[in-house]
């Protein structure tokens, strides 16, 4: 028996809490790092609180996986898992920049940064879930257009997340100042909203969705043996039996977040000294925080792009296939951040993040795509899970090795980081070729 196609609209409910969560991670993104400051981190020490992400993720999401598939409640398979994470991020977020006026037997900062390491954890809970829930619930003919609704509502949620501090302060007359060791209202109440966000649009997948039951499970794919009572072993039994599509996948992977990587830490010194002329040993300038405000902007205009590339993907893919499709859009990116180099109006940039946002909407959604039809139904959460090993990994080491290589290879000049990371995405590209599709 064959899983039923879905309705546009029923794809589109079951994706809709994907919004909320990068909703928050994009308040996190945008944000984290100047209430950490505000509450006293320095600067050297703000790329070792951000590996906590890419750490916590290595630790939970497999875990998470595993647990969800086992999991068979009249609430949903994957449901629990949505709320639980939905919940807890939501309180993360608010507390997190209070954590000020909260701190009474720990500093502000330890506090800001145990909520960022919750938040992550938080996200993390519900994010591989809705990976999974995909391949639950879709036949194989309709993948692409379920991870493309993520990538498309993924996008829309960073826009607005990464732009609603900026909002607030320019059109509504939230306080953007304030005192020493305290955050400004326009990023309190903007985290405030997010958690808002966040909830509802789970609730909303939650309500309007309703998952399979074992048995409608087992009638899908009778030769799989739906197994409700696992221990945790069964992540390393996986491993060991990862598919081969997943192995050629993962060098895909590594790649494009490695390059993702160097953009996100990179591009505010990589454009302020580059394009912006300013000098890298102050930080406080206006000129460095013009940059800085800027690469915000340009950064919310690739993810505007990712959401209408991201629609544009399925057609894309069923003219000319889905690893082909995922190549030509990782060797945009590549492209579009090689050409950094050569700009000189800060307006040209936003030429460059076109070909960013292409490559980003379809690292959102090609790759598990490509993935679904050759997991077995039964493991789904926890392969998803695994599959985030490929996603974590290569921004740990970017994280470690990022800042010595910048410094003493690189001599300090931080637009060489934006080209390795083009480098990166452009072996990602070719890697991508040699991936062979399994069918449901």
């Amino acid at each position: 028996m064959k899983k039923p196609k879905l309705s546009t609209v029923q794809i589109w409910n079951m994706s809709m809490g994907f919004m909320g969560i990068q909703f928050g991670f994009a308040l996190q993104n945008a944000n984290a790092s100047r209430i950490l400051q505000n509450f006293g981190a320095d600067i050297e020490s703000l790329s070792w609180f951000w590996l906590a992400a890419p750490i916590t993720g290595l630790i939970v999401q497999p875990i998470i996986g595993h647990y969800s598939d086992q999991t068979w409640t009249r609430f949903g398979r994957r449901k629990p898992f949505f709320l639980t994470g939905a919940f807890l991020a939501a309180i993360a977020l608010c507390i997190m920049p209070n954590a000020g006026v909260l701190a009474v037997a720990l500093s502000p900062i330890v506090i800001g940064a145990g909520m960022l390491m919750i938040m992550d954890a938080s996200f993390n809970i519900a994010m591989e879930p809705f990976r999974a829930l995909v391949g639950d619930m879709l036949p194989e003919e309709q993948n692409t257009v379920g991870f493309s609704a993520q990538a498309t509502l993924i996008g829309i949620g960073a826009v607005l997340g990464s732009w609603l501090p900026y909002i607030l302060a320019n059109f509504f007359n939230f306080s953007q100042l304030t005192l020493a060791g305290e955050v400004p209202d326009n990023v309190i109440y903007s985290f405030y909203f997010g958690a808002m966000v966040l909830v509802g649009s789970i609730l909303w997948t939650v309500l309007k969705t309703k998952e399979y039951s074992p048995t409608e499970f087992q009638s899908f794919n009778p030769q799989e043996v739906v197994e409700v009572k696992m221990g945790l072993m069964n992540i390393f039994i996986s491993l060991k039996q990862m598919p081969q599509t997943m192995k050629q996948l993962g060098w895909v992977q590594f790649f494009s977040w490695f390059g993702l990587f160097c953009m996100w830490v990179y591009s505010t010194p990589a454009i302020a000294q580059h394009i912006y002329g300013s000098d890298m040993d102050d930080s406080s300038s206006l000129i460095f925080n013009e940059a800085g405000n800027w690469v915000g902007i340009i950064f919310g205009i690739y993810n505007a792009v990712s959401v209408g590339f991201a629609l544009l993907l399925p057609t894309i893919s069923d003219k000319i296939g889905k690893k082909q499709t995922h190549s030509l859009s990782l060797m945009a990116g590549g492209l579009g951040l090689l050409s950094i180099y050569f700009v000189q109006e800060p307006l040209m940039l936003i030429l460059s993040m076109v070909f960013v946002g292409m490559a980003w909407a379809s690292i959102l959604s090609m790759p598990y795509a490509l993935l679904a039809g050759s997991i077995p139904l039964s493991k789904m959460g926890i392969y998803m899970g695994i599959f985030n090993f490929f996603i974590v990994i290569p921004q740990i080491i970017s994280g470690i090795i990022g800042g010595p290589i910048v410094k003493n290879l690189f001599e300090s000049q931080a637009i060489f980081a934006l080209m390795m990371g083009g480098v990166s995405l452009i072996i990602a590209a070719v890697f991508a070729m040699f991936v062979v599709e399994k069918k449901d």
